[in-house]
């Protein structure tokens, strides 16, 4: 079964794989501010509606992520997530060492509120393993 897009733009595009319950976000470049803020609540509102517990996040063409968009997504993104029912995260790393080491250090404090993330190097394989959730 194909994915549906729910969000695409020069930014990012976002899927929703009904047959494997996956929402799957790939950036397509430096993502920042509204747009990623829109990115991640449609990907929240397709957790929601579907009853769906996994994501993957395609980030290897993203950068590091700005301090005030690391402290909105904790505070207001992270916890409408949770309660919509996410669970697994595979993360397919950002090529940068920058960018790697902000998202384990994002992975970090999800895993203090009960998230299983999981690194990759490829998107096929992250999908594998939010299968085998």
């Amino acid at each position: 079964m194909s994915p549906v897009t729910l969000y695409e733009n020069s930014y990012a595009t976002l899927w929703y794989h009904a047959d494997k319950k996956v929402v799957h976000h790939q950036i397509h470049k430096f993502i920042f501010g509204e747009e990623l803020q829109k990115l991640l609540l449609a990907g929240t509102d397709a957790i929601k509606k579907n009853h769906a517990c996994k994501w993957l996040s395609d980030d290897r063409n993203s950068a590091v992520l700005k301090k005030e968009d690391i402290e909105w997504a904790m505070a207001n993104w992270f916890p409408q997530a949770v309660q919509a029912g996410w669970k697994y995260w595979a993360i397919v790393q950002p090529e940068k060492m920058i960018g790697q080491m902000n998202m384990e250090k994002v992975a970090e404090e999800y895993a203090k509120a009960g998230i299983v993330a999981r690194f990759f190097s490829d998107p096929d394989e992250a999908m594998k393993w939010l299968e085998s959730q």
